[in-house]
């Protein structure tokens, strides 16, 4: 009886090395940094939406399937040509980011899948951005209205994706092409407004000068009529007699002081 038992373990033994081999690569499942995993079980209830595998190694039966996605942000560039409010064609080249939400990634691989980028993300985007560009001017686009128009365009977005379990952290308007002669037309127009308010700037300049020359000049006047009317005759002959005995004191001088000159004030002769 022994020996007969003998023989089998040696067969499943064989048969489960057999089968390790034959299923190992699809039992042993990594799943990287950035990465996350949602289990689908063929024998069992279909896709597990609720469980979120994260980053390691895990043993699944081979007859499940393990679906793993990268969450981590990734960058996508688009090319456009759209048609701007007075209908000239412009190309815009857009940025995007996205990124599945971590938790969600089984009810976007339920109702979408994992190419939800060319499903979702990318008709969205050219969806809105035709609809936005088609409401502003080709020159608004390339100078004043730019950042505006890059914030509506990820605002509306978003809102799609947002409901089909897609993260949007932002989009860029990264460049813009227009036609030459518009491109020509439109730097011209621009110059020609730094010229206006250059202008603008130095005629506001010479009003506040002549302003500050008026302040000045009414300073000056009200001085001279506040002097005039303190400095008296009495006054004058006395700053004047000051004077001359001021004069006196000089080392360098020898003076002889006679009355009756003009005025009635001193004269001063023999200086040296």
């Amino acid at each position: 009886m022994e020996n007969q038992g003998l023989p089998r373990v040696l067969v499943f033994g064989l048969l489960g090395i057999i089968l390790l081999f034959i299923f190992g690569s699809s039992m042993f499942i990594t799943i990287n940094p950035g990465q996350k995993g949602v289990l689908f079980k063929t024998l069992g209830d279909g896709l597990d939406k609720e469980t979120i595998y994260g980053q390691g190694l895990h043993i699944v039966a081979p007859w499940n399937d393990m679906i793993v996605y990268d969450v981590k942000e990734t960058e996508t560039f688009e090319k456009m040509e759209v048609l701007s409010k007075n209908g000239l064609s412009i190309k815009i080249d857009l940025s995007i980011i996205h990124k599945p939400v971590n938790d969600r990634i089984g009810y976007l691989h339920d109702n979408i899948g994992t190419n939800y980028l060319e499903k979702i993300i990318k008709p969205a985007v050219r969806s809105v951005t035709r609809e936005v560009i088609g409401d502003y001017l080709p020159e608004e686009l390339y100078s004043t209205k730019r950042e505006e128009i890059e914030t509506e365009i990820y605002t509306k977005t978003q809102e799609i994706v947002s409901a089909k379990d897609i993260a949007l952290p932002a989009i860029y308007i990264r460049d813009v092409t227009l036609p030459q002669t518009l491109r020509d037309a439109i730097e011209q127009k621009l110059k020609q407004e730094q010229e206006a308010l250059e202008y603008d700037f130095k005629i506001q300049k010479a009003q506040k000068e002549a302003e500050r020359k008026e302040i000045e000049a009414n300073g000056i006047s009200k001085f001279q009529r506040i002097v005039n009317q303190t400095i008296t005759p009495q006054l004058l002959k006395w700053k004047g007699v000051e004077a001359t005995q001021e004069i006196s004191k000089s080392e360098n001088s020898k003076v002889i002081v006679i009355g009756n000159g003009d005025g009635d004030l001193p004269i001063i002769l023999g200086g040296q």
